[in-house]
């Protein structure tokens, strides 16, 4: 009796995870197809160049700075070298500090990256979990996340079918 129970259940599980539909898509494709990612990634690009460039403008300055301190600091006195050189270093903190401000891990890039790409793959998300429950997939996987895909049959990419979910065209 034990060992027909057993069976069954060990039958149940197996007919169980048969019945789990699997699925992939590809959240860069999707991306790559809607304006708004194109035109959000475009701001980010251009702020990203202007801020880099505002940061090398200001490692110039500095540079002119000390090449002027160079060529001047035999004719300075201590008093006078000391403080072209404590200018210097403090242009120098505060650039770091500039650069880390707008490029560090919760800089002012990272916080506009969130402010125009997040809504985009959280509405990608949703579209993604909404087509799920419709579908009643088990499981759905991105292949263009870490996740490691050895091998990935093409009817079970489901990228174009979000982007036509969510009204776009591919």
């Amino acid at each position: 009796m034990k060992r027909i129970l057993l069976l069954l259940c060990i039958l149940i599980f197996v007919e169980n995870i048969k019945a789990q539909k699997f699925a992939y898509v590809d959240s860069q494709f999707i991306l790559e197809h809607i304006p708004e990612y194109k035109q959000a990634k475009q701001e980010l690009d251009n702020i990203s160049y202007q801020w880099q460039e505002e940061i090398e403008n200001a490692y110039q300055d500095i540079d002119k700075l000390y090449r002027a301190y160079q060529t001047d600091k035999v004719l300075l006195t201590d008093k006078m070298r000391q403080d072209r050189e404590d200018e210097i270093i403090q242009k120098e903190k505060d650039v770091k500090e500039l650069q880390q401000q707008r490029f560090g891990t919760d800089g002012d890039l990272y916080k506009k990256q969130e402010e125009l790409i997040r809504p985009i793959q959280n509405l990608i998300y949703n579209a993604i979990q909404e087509y799920a429950e419709q579908g009643r997939y088990g499981v759905i996987f991105d292949k263009s996340s870490d996740l490691l895909m050895l091998y990935a049959d093409e009817n079970l990419d489901k990228s174009e079918k979000i982007l036509d979910y969510l009204g776009y065209d591919y």
